[in-house]
Formats: structure tokens, sequence, C-alpha cells
């Protein structure tokens, strides 16, 4: 890569277009940018064992492929994708029969028709409330805060992904739909199955002060 003089890319198209020129410093920039997030995806894809080495080699292909980027997507999105197909990849190859397609047994799809949700993935009633005022709050309280991780590191793949993606990494519903390559109201279910049974364990924690 070329090395540059510093500079700030305050608009997408001009670091791309660095990217693709091979400018060191753009690069720099997105794994700044990036770097959190590409490793909250691959770690909900395929668990901590294997994170860093799909980041890894996510990066490789972004450096490999950035000038076949075709601007469909942001750059972001376009990033995070890759993340996503190499935490897949990688976990195909260690051989575990995992797919973000196969969503607790049920074929893509099979769970709308349950009467919790409309057929465009929306919930027909309101989610329970926390029974605290806050998540700050939640999170003060260690022995929960164990329960809560240890929950998400046995949640199905794709409803841990979806959660991570949205409600830690604040991606749009758009984003996660192309990141996960499954449609929105797959997205919608998934992290609603995901934020239920969190709360299922916070109100078990609440009653019994266990997991």
């Amino acid at each position: 890569m070329t090395k540059s003089p510093p500079h700030n890319y305050t608009d997408e198209q001009q670091l791309i277009t660095a990217l693709i020129a091979g400018d060191d410093r753009a690069f720099c920039e997105i794994i700044t940018r990036f770097q959190h997030t590409m490793t909250a995806v691959a770690h909900a894809i395929c668990g901590d064992t294997f994170a860093d080495d799909v980041v890894q080699d996510a990066w490789v292909a972004i450096h490999k492929n950035i000038c076949k980027f075709e601007q469909r997507s942001s750059l972001k999105t376009w990033v995070m994708t890759i993340v996503s197909n190499e935490a897949k990849a990688r976990l195909r190859r260690e051989s575990r029969k995992i797919s973000l397609d196969e969503l607790d047994g049920e074929t893509p799809g099979s769970y709308l028709d349950s009467a919790q949700f409309a057929q465009d993935g929306h919930r027909l009633a309101a989610t329970p409330a926390w029974h605290i005022e806050s998540p700050e709050q939640l999170l003060e309280e260690k022995q929960l805060q164990r329960c809560i991780n240890k929950t998400l590191n046995i949640l199905p793949p794709a409803q841990k992904a979806a959660f991570l993606l949205r409600d830690i990494e604040q991606q749009s519903f758009d984003e996660i739909c192309e990141i996960l390559q499954v449609s929105a109201a797959n997205v919608r279910v998934l992290i609603h199955r995901a934020r239920l049974t969190l709360m299922q364990v916070i109100d078990r924690y609440q009653e019994t002060g266990t997991c």
C-alpha cells in the first residue's frame, strides 16, 4: 500500500476511493472505525475460540476485494457481511452443524405461524417491561451479568448475532438483514426471541437470586 499524509475521511466516497487506490491510511481508518463491531459480529456467530482468527481473515479478504466493492450498500455493511461470511465458513470448516438459516431446528419462516407474531414478523403484543428502572442498573449486578453472559453464549447463533448487532452494536434492521443474509421478518423474530430469553433469566434472578 502507498503512504500518504494524514487525512480525515469525512466523506465515505472519498474513503472508498482512497482504499481502492491502496492508501494505507485509509485502511487504518476503517480498522479504527470497524474493528470493534467486526469482533462483535465474529464473536456472535462463532464464539470466542475463532473470533480473532475470523476477523484477521476478514481483513485479508477486505484488502483483497476492496477494488470489487460495487457500493450497493454502505462500506460498513459490506465489511460486516464479509466478517459474517468468514465466521460461517469457519464454522463449516470446524464441522459444526450450525447454520444461520436453521433456527432451533425449524425451517426459515416456520415460526411465523406462532400466535405471537404477525406475518411481517412484528409482535402482536408488546414485550413485557423490565422490572427495574434502567439497563444500567442491571449491569451493576455482577452475578446477573454473569447469568446474562452465560445465556448469550448458549443462544442459537442466529439469535445471538441478531441481538448483539441490534441491541449492542445498534445496527439498523436493513444492515442486520444484509450482514446475516436473512429476511427482515426473521431478524425481528430472532431479536424478540433473544430478548424474551434474557428477560426470563432476569425474572428468575430477581425471584431466586440465581441463574
